[in-house]
């Protein structure tokens, strides 16, 4: 311990005073940034990822801090020691030393791996109240949850931090250049949490680097939160690069948001334990629909673009449904061990089934009439045809012309209702912890980072790490396996193309780790 505390130190001390492509330490540790790991999958080409090295294997990919790109920063005493609220909390500050692992399934002989530096208050900060402007912008679609963030970080950054200047960025990445601000105070957002959306606005696209950080400059912002998904992220990073180029002491956080679960690294984004809640209600209307009448079927739509994870959830959660249909799972229709015969089997021995499906399913199969597998929305992403639709009607069809049996089918789509309710309370306890963790970053001169919950410990994520790829439902996973085991439907999976799944997915994951075990470049 003595060892790695000495190599923080150092690059704490070297942060506040110089500004070098690689830092030695002593000789179990060095600090490095490398060129190769930065931007994998981001907007951004140049980024540099922030490395510690220290014994056993353990590698820290840090986040970059004002210092790194303007020296000679004066720091401040953190206010919070002299906060009431905080008088009763046994340690005030987080150590310099801590971190948080990416991995905590490991054998004995395993190296310690990856880990992120754990968020949280520090002694000191780089910013006073009085010379903070900071400013709030939600991107994207919706997801329960936005307005408690915006709350939690008008509120985080007054009542800690002091910060009475606040804005809010209308109507998504364009408001910066297009649109006005509003001034966001404690009393302004006391009550919205409580209501579904975000009181900013919101949209695709209008992302141009440029112009937004000129809007940052002209306004005098030096504190950028930025609330979207992945398309978001990748945004915020760009925004990140420019700010270091023009050398501004303008710290630029994340803040992850998809009702898809489909970031990587974080536990999961706010909002899905709310999606995963709002989904039992459509669940529980199409079982009470298809139980009702001889042969009922019911068809539930739930979100899911890439990634299957609220429809697992959902399907897990109910124990009504039959058969979850998913991205990451491919399935066929006809033929022995197909849908249809699962579900004439399933319809013999119940009288009812209820089938989950998310947006993104299928889409293998409708690709031939649909005509907009190519066209895209303004944040990039594909335009799929209503798939719920789609296989009720071919069920429909194949029954009435295969005439084994009369079925009744019910088809239920609760998309934006599901993404338009407020959080619950698990989602607004995290959505507090998410925003709180930002503000303290953004103040201790942390930036171009995410915040997020990996392994139940709040961290912050460099952005090339969010960017870098999706999540998704991995089938050969064993929560994929408990799904299987509770509806009792069929993999609908060639053996073969799990085999060769489960190979590419241990590939990519020792690659992982040789990657992560090399030695940072100097």
């Amino acid at each position: 311990m003595d060892s790695i505390t000495t190599s923080f130190s150092s690059l704490l001390n070297h942060n506040q005073n110089n500004h070098v492509s690689s830092l030695p330490n002593n000789n179990n540790h060095k600090v490095s940034f490398d060129p190769k790991l930065g931007g994998m999958g981001s907007a951004v080409d140049n980024s540099k990822a922030k490395i510690v090295t220290g014994p056993a294997g353990y590698i820290l990919e840090d986040v970059p801090h004002l210092t790194d790109f303007i020296p000679n920063l004066p720091t401040y005493p953190n206010p919070l020691q002299d906060n009431p609220a905080y008088s009763v909390v046994k340690q005030y500050f987080v150590h310099v030393d801590d971190t948080v692992p990416q991995k905590v399934v490991v054998h004995k002989d395993s190296p310690r791996g990856v880990h992120f530096r754990r968020a949280g208050p520090r002694q000191k900060v780089y910013f006073e109240a009085d010379e903070v402007q900071a400013a709030i912008v939600t991107c994207g679609g919706l997801c329960p949850g936005l307005n408690t963030v915006i709350r939690e970080l008008v509120c985080g950054l007054h009542h800690m931090y002091g910060v009475k200047r606040v804005l809010g960025i209308e109507g998504g990445y364009r408001g910066f250049y297009a649109r006005n601000t509003i001034n966001l105070t404690p009393s302004s957002v006391n009550n919205i949490h409580k209501r579904g959306g975000t009181i900013l606005g919101t949209s695709r696209g209008g992302h141009d680097t440029n112009k937004i950080v000129d809007s940052i400059q002209d306004r005098g912002i030096n504190q950028v939160y930025i609330i979207g998904g992945d398309g978001t992220q990748r945004g915020a990073s760009a925004i990140f690069e420019e700010v270091r180029r023009r050398g501004l002491k303008v710290s630029v956080v994340g803040i992850p948001k998809t009702i898809d679960n489909d970031i990587p690294i974080i536990d999961k984004s706010f909002g899905f334990d709310t999606a995963v809640e709002e989904a039992q209600r459509a669940i529980n209307a199409a079982h009470v629909e298809a139980e009702s009448v001889e042969n009922g079927i019911g068809v539930v739509k739930l979100m899911g673009r890439y990634s299957g994870f609220i429809a697992m959830y959902a399907t897990l959660a109910s124990r009504d449904v039959d058969c979850c249909l998913i991205p990451e799972s491919p399935f066929y229709l006809e033929g022995h061990g197909g849908l249809y015969e699962y579900i004439e089997k399933r319809l013999k021995e119940n009288g009812h089934m209820v089938i989950v499906i998310a947006e993104g399913a299928g889409q293998e199969l409708v690709s031939e009439s649909m005509q907009s597998m190519s066209k895209q929305d303004a944040s990039g992403n594909k335009l799929l045809q209503d798939v719920g639709l789609w296989i009720s009607q071919k069920i429909k069809d194949h029954f009435a012309k295969e005439k084994t049996m009369s079925i009744t089918l019910k088809y239920i789509d609760p998309t934006y209702m599901i993404r338009a309710v407020p959080s619950n309370a698990s989602d607004n306890v995290y959505c507090t912890l998410l925003a709180q963790s930002a503000v303290h970053g953004a103040m201790a001169g942390y930036t171009g980072y995410t915040s997020g919950l990996v392994n139940g410990r709040q961290t912050y994520i460099p952005f090339y790490r969010i960017n870098e790829k999706t999540n998704h439902v991995v089938i050969t996973d064993r929560m994929w396996a408990r799904l299987l085991s509770s509806t009792n439907q069929p993999s609908f999976m060639d053996p073969k193309i799990v085999h060769e799944d489960k190979k590419e997915e241990n590939d990519t994951s020792v690659n992982h780790e040789i990657r992560s075990l090399l030695p940072p470049p100097c």
